[in-house]
């Protein structure tokens, strides 16, 4: 049987979601097993997880909840690598213990999959592991990862990004985002959604989706009419949303509403509806049965054609393929 030993590293001041998120969804894939890409099963037992500090002493989570390691870090890779090295976020990557970089410096290259969920990436980047790769983190954080380390790309954006043997992930959820979508590498599409049914993650959201929803993308505005304004556009995605409706439906000019709704929310109007056309189409491509051409309508794109651009641009991908990736079975 093919197995995937994870180790988990933890240190004082992590966050205790970034390491209990991406370990259920492993422990839950290692009760059941699956098929791997090349056809051959994976019986149970194929994520041997341990967790390690330094010291192999317990740890305080900035929570205040202690967790008490299985091992140290030096007797976790005595016998050789982990396939999957996780580095997990939290208060305590702001100033971290010169040790532990040192250590993953050393030892985070041999894995053959290197992991990091939230704030994790700031260990990774102190480390030099992400120099010249495409890597997130937190949105909090994704200013400081490209200001303090130059060398790494920082995209700000998806969820997660995969790069090689390198993944890095936004905050909490997102870790388990990316624990799923390893998972169905390694053990195929079944087994990522069993997991994801009995963790109660309806969906497996795309490594590309933004970190934001387009109502906490943007600002709330100030002014009440522009706040009742945002809901009535998040209600009525397939109405007329140009600025000239909007701005009559405001009781402003056309030019007086766009400048005013940018000061207020940080997007234009156009930004504001296109992102809220896009999460309705793609809630109805995950969770109902209607065509294309009925979600397209729906979503106020008026041809499946303009969808299929508004996807390929924003997710790289057509509605089609998107919704069988990611439609939610019913059971």
């Amino acid at each position: 049987m093919t197995q995937r030993p994870v180790l988990v590293v933890l240190f004082d001041g992590v966050q205790s979601l970034d390491v209990t998120g991406p370990v259920e969804v492993f422990a839950g894939a290692s009760r059941i097993g699956g098929t791997s890409p090349s056809g051959d099963p994976t019986g149970p037992g194929c994520y041997p997880i341990r967790t390690a500090s330094l010291d192999g002493g317990p740890v305080r989570c900035h929570s205040g909840l202690r967790l008490l390691p299985d091992t140290s870090l030096a007797r976790a890779v005595a016998d050789g690598p982990p396939h999957t090295l996780l580095v997990p976020g939290g208060e305590g990557t702001r100033r971290p213990d010169p040790a532990l970089v040192d250590w993953l410096r050393r030892h985070a290259p041999r894995a053959e999959r290197l992991v990091s969920v939230c704030t994790g990436a700031l260990l990774l980047a102190e480390a030099g592991l992400l120099d010249g790769h495409r890597a997130t983190t937190h949105w909090v954080a994704c200013d400081h990862l490209a200001r303090c380390y130059p060398k790494v790309d920082v995209d700000p954006d998806p969820i997660f990004v995969r790069d090689g043997r390198l993944s890095t992930s936004a905050g909490v959820t997102a870790g388990i985002d990316l624990a799923l979508a390893l998972v169905e590498e390694d053990l195929g599409r079944e087994a990522a959604l069993t997991v994801a049914r009995h963790l109660v993650v309806f969906l497996r959201r795309p490594g590309n989706q933004a970190q934001f929803s387009a109502q906490l993308a943007a600002q709330t505005a100030r002014r009440e009419p522009l706040r009742e304004l945002q809901a009535w556009i998040t209600e009525h995605p397939g109405g007329d949303l140009s600025v000239e409706a909007l701005a009559a439906r405001a009781r402003l000019s056309p030019r007086h509403f766009a400048r005013a709704f940018l000061a207020e929310t940080g997007t234009t109007p156009g930004r504001y509806v296109d992102r809220v056309r896009l999460e309705h189409a793609r809630r109805l491509l995950e969770e109902s049965t209607d065509g294309v051409q009925e979600v397209a309508r729906a979503s106020g794109y008026g041809t499946p054609e303009a969808m299929r651009r508004a996807f390929v641009k924003a997710l790289g991908t057509a509605p089609a393929d998107y919704r069988r990736r990611f439609h939610a079975p019913v059971n």
